[in-house]
């Protein structure tokens, strides 16, 4: 496909993906289908959809909802100021909420890690709304959605506590984040004291047993079982939470067709732990917690880091957090990694080039190497290390926070080196005569820096102040280049240098060419 006809093909993607997300009633669809239905649906108002008039039920004076006039919209929470993000404060408000929710959510979750920090840049940056917003805040709940399938709850949780999860379809989001991060005796105390809020049957004796009230608990569920409020695994897995005594020495549970945080920590508590790694990435936020095994918070640790849903230096927090007691995979990668960490600790030069090696094989080995370098890239750039120390801490520092300095400070030994050093320091002509024509994605890569333009329907988006769209379909482009698509490739990085993204389209570029995930 051309790329011109790619850019028409994205321009048309959001449309379809947005008629295929919306319910016949017009309701906003989840683009994740793990949240827990901890929140009943709300009772349809009396007369709703006829033409009579509402006739009163009670001489009780009526419930009132109050807003204040002008209270902003859900969408224009953020968590980072646009003089800090870099991003246009308008960054979504010429565009249409439903159109930016669609391209969002057609978003890939396994990107390279520069591409997927741009987007959860964009997710958590404070702009103003766009210019169809309502007070459903569809684009809100979208970028909550892109976090939590990212595994960012953290940021998701804090977005949701900032525009408050009063309304039913943000609480439940902000619920399912507790479950997984430890907090769901918090939870379980805000679901009590929201009058608005109305549990499920099964979060409602989830939080009644959590909260110590097993009376209250029990005669809950013998209701729920008599009024058919609850299925059969319900049931099952609720008995057993209660009252597992009963149940000791029985079969272990059939397994659930729908896994959800609810679900999750309720088969955790009767002894039937499901294997967070096998479950969407959100998941293993639960085996960060300090009651779980080192080796499943070194797994989940991995997993999340990976895809920049922990910070590095989390993830080295754990790797040394024990002495290891096994080896082979997860255990030879802490071993490796304590043994630099204690050399750079040491301020020794021989022994972190002794054990820079084994450690950044081991990273790479876990597609680590940017969380790596990221945490270890600036200490590692300070020592004086000689021959094949000093170029693995030139590769390093190129993934690292200080890619230019990196590069000013080595002088390039071959033409691919050439590419690198021009890259980072933002002067790619200087490469141009050197670039192997064997390496189609190293063409692509500084064709997006020197000749590439954006297709003429991302040059009308922009002029129409669309940016926010336009940084979408750019990371499109360059997910399809990472696929062999190499014009797209080019195209996407001339896209996001054009709209002011040079630090991102830099270190993507990098990335591209260093990390080798390609086809």
């Amino acid at each position: 496909m051309s790329r011109a006809g790619l850019a028409v093909a994205l321009l048309l993607l959001g449309q379809s993906v947005a008629a295929q997300e919306q319910p016949e009633d017009g309701a906003p669809l989840s683009a994740i289908d793990w949240l827990s239905r901890s929140v009943a649906p709300l009772p349809e108002t009396p007369g709703a959809g006829t033409t009579e008039p509402p006739v009163a039920d009670s001489a009780a004076a009526p419930q009132v909802s109050v807003q204040p006039l002008d209270a902003n919209p859900p969408d224009a929470v953020g968590l980072v100021a646009p003089r800090i993000s870099g991003l246009p404060r308008g960054l979504w408000s010429q565009s249409e909420q439903d159109q930016l929710a669609a391209l969002i959510a057609a978003q890939k979750l396994d990107s390279l890690p520069a591409v997927e920090q741009l987007l959860r840049l964009l997710m958590i940056a404070e702009t103003d709304p766009p210019r169809d917003a309502d007070a459903r805040g569809t684009l809100f709940l979208a970028r909550i959605d892109r976090l939590l399938e990212m595994g960012a709850l953290e940021p998701a949780a804090e977005m949701l506590a900032e525009a408050g999860p009063d309304e039913p379809e943000r609480f439940r989001r902000w619920f399912d984040t507790a479950l997984l991060t430890g907090e769901e005796n918090r939870a379980c105390r805000a679901m009590r004291n929201k009058p608005t809020i109305a549990p499920t049957m099964l979060a409602r004796i989830f939080c009644l047993a959590r909260e110590g009230d097993w009376q209250a608990a029990a005669l809950t569920l013998n209701s729920a079982r008599a009024l058919g409020e609850i299925t059969d695994l319900e049931d099952a897995m609720l008995s057993r939470f209660l009252d597992p005594d009963l149940y000791e020495g029985e079969p272990p549970l059939e397994a659930p067709e729908r896994v959800t945080p609810l679900v999750y920590r309720l088969l955790e508590a009767v002894g039937e732990a499901m294997p967070a790694s096998a479950l969407p990435r959100a998941f293993s936020q639960a085996d960060l917690r300090p009651t779980k095994a080192w080796r499943a918070q070194l797994e989940a640790a991995e997993r999340l880091a990976r895809h920049g849903a922990i910070e590095p230096a989390r993830l080295i927090g754990i790797y040394t957090d024990r002495v290891p007691a096994a080896s082979g995979g997860v255990w030879d990668r802490a071993k490796a990694v304590q043994a630099l960490d204690t050399a750079l600790r040491d301020n020794a030069a021989d022994k972190v080039a002794a054990a820079l090696p084994e450690a950044w094989e081991a990273m790479r080995e876990a597609r680590l190497e940017v969380p790596f370098a990221q945490h270890y890239g600036t200490d590692l750039a300070a020592l004086d290390l000689e021959d094949d120390a000093a170029d693995l801490v030139f590769e390093i520092g190129l993934l690292g926070p200080d890619y230019e300095a990196a590069a000013q400070a080595r002088t390039p030994r071959d033409p691919r080196e050439e590419l690198l050093v021009a890259l980072a320091r933002g002067v790619p002509d200087d490469a141009r005569p050197e670039t192997d024509p064997e390496e189609p994605i190293a063409l692509a890569v500084l064709s997006g820096f020197t000749e590439a333009e954006p297709s003429q329907p991302l040059l009308d988006m922009i002029d129409e102040g669309r940016v926010g769209e336009v940084i979408l379909r750019a990371i499109s482009l360059i997910d399809e280049g990472q696929a062999g698509d190499t014009g797209a490739l080019a195209e996407g990085l001339a896209t996001l240098r054009m709209v002011g993204l040079e630090d991102q389209a830099r270190r993507i570029a990098l990335q591209s060419l260093l990390l080798g995930r390609h086809g």
